[in-house]
């Protein structure tokens, strides 16, 4: 036989007995296990605690330099008028500040026309409070800066504890429905196998986008009588349990 044929034959019989091996360790430790598993969801009712209000400050100016210094200038304002209505400078977050190029494309060709600045910011109360968007709306506004959304959200705290409690309703649902499917055949669940979790749903619900143009006036207005309602946070267990 020629020395080629005999390496072709080894090299098969080393793959059959590889998978009579994993056919054979598939069925001791596998074969005899039977499991069930099961999908669980909750949904909860949650209140919101935190309002959040977004604005921005954009200036513009011949050098970075200049758009910067005016940025500067009108986020001062801000600041000192939400101080007044209460606020402390802590709470006054800037989440983004950034200058760059302003480009222009009316020509049909990019051509920078000096330098825009940016300066994204968000000041945060509680919920029970909404009486104050009037007055942090005029401090924004009229300080120069442009009113972008307000949210209704959790804060971290509260996102922890319904987190806690949406994914242990989940895991409930999860252990009666295996204990049902169990039942159904006769049988009953052992030991938890594994358990994953999918989703746990939570977005901040807006009340508010900017509407481009609109007065302080109006803003007040549209957010008049809104008050935070409930919302529903969602979340989904997948768990796989012992049967016997």
């Amino acid at each position: 036989m020629e020395k080629s044929v005999q390496i072709t034959l080894i090299i098969v019989g080393a793959l059959i007995l590889i998978s009579l091996i994993g056919v054979f360790s598939y069925g001791h430790f596998f074969g005899d296990k039977r499991t069930v598993s099961a999908e669980g969801v909750s949904q909860i009712s949650v209140m919101p605690d935190l309002v959040t209000v977004y604005f921005n400050v954009e200036t513009k100016g011949v050098t970075a330099k200049e758009a910067k210094d005016k940025n500067l200038e009108i986020f001062d304002k801000v600041t000192t008028e939400l101080i007044k209505t209460g606020f402390e400078r802590k709470e006054i977050q800037t989440q983004n500040f950034n200058v760059y190029p302003n480009y222009d494309y009316s020509s049909g060709r990019q051509t920078q026309n000096g330098y825009i600045a940016m300066n994204s910011m968000k000041v945060e109360f509680s919920a029970d409070k909404t009486d104050l968007l009037g007055n942090v709306i005029d401090a924004v506004v009229d300080s120069g800066a442009t009113l972008n959304y307000i949210n209704f959200e959790l804060s971290v705290e509260k996102q922890n504890d319904y987190k806690t409690q949406a994914l242990g309703q989940a895991s409930k649902d999860a252990r009666l429905k295996a204990d049902g499917i169990a039942s159904g055949l006769g049988m009953r669940v052992g030991n938890l196998v594994s358990v994953s979790t999918s989703n746990f749903g939570y977005s901040p619900w807006r009340m508010y986008d900017n509407v481009v143009g609109a007065s302080a006036m109006e803003m007040k207005t549209a957010m008049m009588n809104i008050q935070p309602s409930e919302q529903n946070i969602n979340a989904n267990v997948q768990a796989v349990f012992e049967l016997k």
